[in-house]
């Protein structure tokens, strides 16, 4: 048998199997979103949903069913109100490791951070939702000294040790909000039982990985990880590929969908950003000259049967999306209609008529 990884991965990740129906689900299975580029990460969900908008999708984070917090690398991740608590216990030690050189760097001892965290809980207290330059300006009140990157370590701190989480939007402004008034159900577990959560979900949706994937996405330590599969094995199968084992689900026969079927993926999609070794989808790419770990493969791509085929950027207007196409591969002429169908749904998703300006 030779593993299918990339049909696995669109089908296990609901980019060719029948999709879900609430974006909390999709959160919810995957367990983590990245989502620095907040409208990159809607469109990432909606693509994995069976009807979605980008307003239906912005609706659903100001109601509280998703949020956006620092998880995990450090960045931003959407993540529902149920996970964030168990998940934050499991990772947020290895991300204040990461920024332990920044926190010195900066003057952020614990006292220091301490005293934000006791300013942003009476500040916040009631439900209160404020954005981060009105932060600052309470921080200054306080006799804070915010300035600078400061600002920004001292509310990633908050976020990770479960003070804050992320409010509604307020125009184009995100807000915080205390987490235990954001996400009162908030679940706890066992160190044991959130690494075995977090390593099922892992696999579940982005198998067929290997565990050196799993430690990139989650920054775990590559011993957690081996003690993560050790817990869930028995719901996965492993190959050998190339002396790396690859685990994926052991109930899933995923069935390819037509071809040819084009997707744009956001900057940071899972579909990429989830794996070290990006390798499985860029055999277009390579051919090309372009290596897995270019840049390329971080940023707005185009995948043909699930192959990096090039990539996307958009321009929005008053009355339209401008969709700029930049191809590494000639396509037929099906694929060429493949791809405008993937362009004209984003446009739906954004409730706009697109227009091509394709680059050379």
């Amino acid at each position: 048998m030779t593993l299918d990884i990339v049909g696995y991965r669109l089908y296990s990740q609901f980019l060719s199997q029948t999709k879900c129906t609430h974006p909390d689900e999709v959160v919810e299975r995957l367990g983590a979103v990245q989502a620095q580029d907040y409208a990159g990460a809607k469109w990432g969900l909606g693509q994995r949903l069976k009807s979605a908008t980008d307003t239906t999708l912005d609706q659903s984070f100001n109601e509280g069913k998703l949020l956006r917090t620092h998880v995990m690398r450090p960045t931003w991740h959407f993540v529902t109100p149920a996970d964030i608590r168990w998940i934050l216990a499991l990772t947020a030690p290895r991300v204040h490791a990461v920024n332990a050189f920044m926190y010195r760097k900066l003057e952020l001892d614990r006292a220091a951070i301490k005293k934000s965290y006791a300013v942003l809980e009476k500040v916040l207290q009631g439900n209160k939702q404020l954005t981060r330059s009105e932060l600052a300006s309470v921080f200054e009140k306080a006799g804070i000294n915010a300035e600078g990157l400061r600002l920004g370590y001292f509310m990633m701190s908050a976020e990770l040790d479960g003070v804050i989480c992320s409010g509604a939007r307020r125009g184009k402004q995100m807000t915080y909000a205390l987490l235990e008034e954001r996400a009162p159900q908030a679940v706890a577990l066992t160190h044991e039982e959130a690494l075995a959560e977090l390593t099922r979900r892992y696999f579940a949706t982005r198998g067929p990985a290997t565990l050196q994937d799993f430690t990139w996405w989650s920054g775990l330590t590559m011993a957690d990880a081996k003690n993560g599969i050790e817990l869930v094995k028995s719901q996965f199968e492993n190959e050998l590929i190339d002396g790396k084992a690859y685990w994926f689900p052991n109930s899933v026969s995923p069935a390819r969908e037509k071809s040819p079927t084009a997707h744009l993926l956001p900057n940071y999609d899972e579909y990429f950003i989830g794996f070290k070794d990006r390798s499985a989808i860029g055999e277009l790419a390579k051919r090309a000259g372009i290596k897995g770990d270019d840049p390329s493969f971080l940023a707005h791509i185009i995948i043909l049967d699930g192959q990096v085929v090039g990539g996307w950027r958009r321009t929005l207007k008053r009355d339209a999306v401008l969709i700029e196409l930049n191809l590494i591969t000639e396509l037929t002429k099906t694929e060429n209609q493949a791809v405008s169908a993937a362009t004209d749904q984003y446009a739906r998703f954004l409730g706009l008529p697109a227009q091509l300006a394709n680059a050379d």
